[in-house]
């Protein structure tokens, strides 16, 4: 049984909707709650686009938006604060209420984030006092700080009736118990209220016991390591099954020595986490290239080794404010081991700088549907690791599984991908699970390959509803819901594996599968999966149907209510309700959307007729516009490259300096005005050869990039008026090759041709218009 009570965590008797938490699990309002957490700094991205941005976030799947406060952001000048504009806090954190997105706030003072100081204002710095220690003059700074993020968040508190559900003190910070526990007395002291009070738990941190909820992380890559080639080693261990939840890689750089203490007591607190890689960020020595899968196999894994938070660092890129009297950045200059770009922040995360919609955000909503389906019996269920588990870090032939299961119910996690080295197929796989209850299963029926890459969850004992019960699927759960009265469950097929479930003797199965008999079990093979794999189970007690859907069509799915009732919709592009209508952003090259259940009709720009898709109803939506194009002038074409440096504590290549910028090679672009009408995203799409590049808008630094493979891209809209009066002076430079730089092998020849060019190769205006759709009538089923 878990511990409970031991914690000062929860919210105060009475108040509505009431969070609790205790050894194993977090509730919400009773029921348990796996939160979906995912970052995005509000004060990194233009208030216009927080609402639109914000919903696209919700669409993904997260239900708990975490967000800093960079107190050199609030309080950049000493005494004079800050909240106006797209520095609100108050009117974020009410926009994500109206929204009903709950919300973490990350308070600092420190708060890293690859931001100046760590966040930590300039003016600090001529204070005579030791910052994040519990020195009196310390505290003196602090104090005011709290007592403003309290007012500005006032009413806003959970137990107001508010979002706000969690806060997190200070950040990394390994050896000052005593000074973390101040902190959250003095943000209480302030006002700030909270069921839920955190604090990073990575690098074997020393965390006051019981009093602070210890959150740790894991990433795909790390842009703090050196430039050597190959992958950062210590990120291996997030693609394995283990109940070790600490990583003492995140954050390594900006440590003293290694850790030597053991870290929270794992029996006390639940599993959670606050930054698990949504991507990476792009250092000028280390610029990795993050796949999809790198991302999801590695929350997988994390969600299979008994994590019961999920959160994201980050989920939306954003980009650094230039506003200020200093750059804002990480940097050698301020002392840091790395130089991060002046302005972006995109990290490669499921949703960019600009909102671009990237593969991971598709991937990711996948386990997010899943989550929200099942978190409350997944929540429950502790690690059970196999007999036969891989012997090292370097075991490439071992398959990776583990169960969480408890009484007759398990999820089944398994994962054949990691980044950079790739895992073996695996023939002749069958497992043999044995659950609390006593009962032995074997998944499948029959041997399966589990091919390379694959990642997945399969069900044992799930509930179908109507008292019907699926003893085990070869088939991933994404979602459930009601469809008129009866119980539908969707499932997916797992790439190259055959989609089998196991059910009771007694159950009659209607539809498109080939279903079979053995030991007392009805065994449904779906050879097609897709829109028309929907099977009616009838059971002694009921009727209930489940879905199979293909690994791509499981991509397309989401789950949401609009127009009046609970729906699956599938879309290539990110699609959400917005009251009552729902709205897409189109990226697609053949758009369009498909419903179950459908109404009659759908209304809206570009909207055609509606065809059958399976069960589902389909309607074609335009494409995107071919915008007029901008014109692409060459203003100097000879470049120097920035001469080889080296700086920071790490003695790591220093990106070029100012001076260095004014022998790159400089380009015009003149952009009609024509392609910024509507209201749509306009993304300039940039393929460059060179080292490091820079947009410049009417003499200002408006975006940059360290070269690592991808095209460059820069949304238009925020600079709209600007862009087409002023145009854009692009300047790029060479790379010195003396300078240490690491970048993903699949493009290094790229980057090699950088060493005699700097150039803009092309330039492309791609639209992203928005498309509003409301619903007559209600249609078929």
């Amino acid at each position: 049984m878990p511990l409970a009570g031991h914690l000062p965590l929860g919210s105060p008797a009475g108040t509505p909707s009431p969070v609790t938490v205790d050894s194993r699990s977090l509730s919400r309002d009773g029921r348990r709650w796996i939160p979906v957490m995912g970052e995005f700094h509000f004060s990194r991205c233009p208030a216009a686009e927080w609402r639109e941005e914000l919903l696209k976030i919700k669409a993904g799947g997260v239900d708990l938006l975490a967000t800093y406060l960079f107190w050199n952001q609030h309080e950049n000048d000493r005494g004079t604060y800050r909240f106006d504009g797209d520095l609100d806090v108050r009117g974020f954190v009410t926009l994500c209420a109206e929204l009903d997105l709950a919300v973490a706030v990350r308070i600092g003072p420190w708060s890293h984030g690859e931001c100046r100081n760590g966040g930590f204002p300039d003016w600090l710095e001529d204070v005579d006092c030791a910052p994040r220690t519990d020195d009196p003059a310390y505290l003196a700074l602090v104090a005011p700080y709290y007592r403003r993020i309290s007012h500005e968040l006032r009413g806003l508190f959970h137990e107001d009736g508010g979002p706000i559900v969690a806060v997190q003190v200070e950040n990394e910070l390994y050896d000052q118990p005593e000074h973390l526990a101040t902190l959250r007395r003095m943000a209480e002291e302030a006002g700030i209220r909270a069921p839920l009070w955190t604090a990073t738990g990575w690098g074997a941190a020393d965390i006051p016991a019981d009093t602070l909820l210890p959150l740790y992380g894991g990433y795909p890559e790390a842009f703090w390591e050196d430039a050597h080639d190959g992958w950062a080693r210590d990120m291996r261990r997030h693609y394995f099954f283990t109940p070790i939840r600490d990583d003492h890689a995140i954050g390594a750089d900006l440590r003293s020595s290694a850790p030597t203490g053991t870290g929270p007591d794992a029996r006390r607190y639940p599993y959670a986490t606050c930054e698990l890689g949504g991507g990476m960020a792009i250092a000028y020595h280390r610029r990795p290239l993050v796949p999809a899968a790198d991302i999801t196999s590695l929350a997988l894994t994390k969600l299979g080794s008994g994590s019961v938070w999920q959160g994201y660092y980050l989920y939306h890129g954003c980009s650094q404010r230039v506003d200020l009297k200093e750059p804002n950045q990480e940097s050698h200059d301020t002392g840091y081991p790395n130089d991060l770009p002046t302005v972006t922040y995109d990290f490669q995360a499921p949703l960019g700088e600009y909102g671009q919609v990237r593969p991971a955000f598709h991937a990711l909503r996948r386990q997010h549907l899943f989550l929200h389906a099942y978190g409350a019996e997944l929540a429950r269920m502790p690690l059970h690791l196999p007999d036969r588990e891989p012997a090292s870090l370097d075991d490439r032939s071992t398959l990776r599984w583990a169960v969480r299961s408890a009484g007759d119910q398990g999820f089944l996690f398994v994962n054949n991908h990691q980044p950079h080295e790739t895992l073996p197929d695996h023939d002749g796989v069958r497992f043999g699970v044995t659950l609390p209850s006593g009962r032995t299963v074997a998944v499948p029926a029959q041997p399966v390959r589990i091919p390379s890459g694959a990642h997945f969850v399969w069900p044992i004992g799930l509930d179908l509803g109507a008292g019907l019960r699926l003893e085990w699927a070869g088939a991933e759960p994404v979602t459930r819901l009601e469809v008129d009265g009866v119980p539908l469950t969707v499932l997916a097929a797992t790439d190259g594996v055959p989609a089998t479930l196991a059910l009771p003797a007694d159950v009659e199965i209607q539809g498109p599968a080939r279903v079979d008999t053995a030991e007392g079990t009805t065994l449904v093979t779906v050879t097609e999966p897709g829109t028309s794999a929907l099977l009616t189970l009838t059971g002694p007690a009921g009727r209930a149907r489940v879905l199979v859907l293909s690994p791509e069509h499981a991509l397309r799915l989401n789950r949401m209510r609009v127009f009046g009732q609970d729906r699956l919709v599938l879309s290539d592009d990110v699609v959400f309700a917005d009251g009552d209508r729902l709205r897409l952003h189109i990226a697609s090259d053949t758009p369009s959307v498909a419903l179950l259940p459908a109404p009659a009709s759908l209304v809206g720009s570009g909207a055609g007729e509606p065809v059958a898709d399976g069960v589902f109803t389909r309607w074609p939506l335009a494409r995107a516009p071919r915008l007029p194009q901008p014109v692409l002038e060459t203003v100097r074409e000879q470049a120097v490259a920035a001469p080889a440096r080296t700086g920071g504590s790490h003695d790591r290549a220093s990106a070029p300096r100012e001076a260095d910028w004014d022998k790159a090679a400089v380009f015009r672009l003149t952009v009609p005005a024509s392609a910024l009408d509507g209201d749509g995203e306009v993304l300039l799409r940039l393929r460059c050869t060179g080292d490091a590049a820079r947009a410049y808008l009417d003499g200002r630094l408006v975006a940059d990039h360290f070269w690592y493979g991808p095209d460059w891209e820069i949304g238009l809209r925020r600079f709209a008026d600007a862009v087409v009066r002023h145009g854009l002076e692009i300047r790029v430079l060479p790379r010195d090759p003396a300078a240490r730089v690491y970048v993903d092998a699949s493009v290094r020849p790229r980057f090699d041709a950088a060493v005699t060019r700097a150039a803009v190769e092309s330039a492309a205006l791609v639209a992203v218009p928005r498309v509003s759709l409301t619903a007559e009538g209600e249609g078929r089923v």
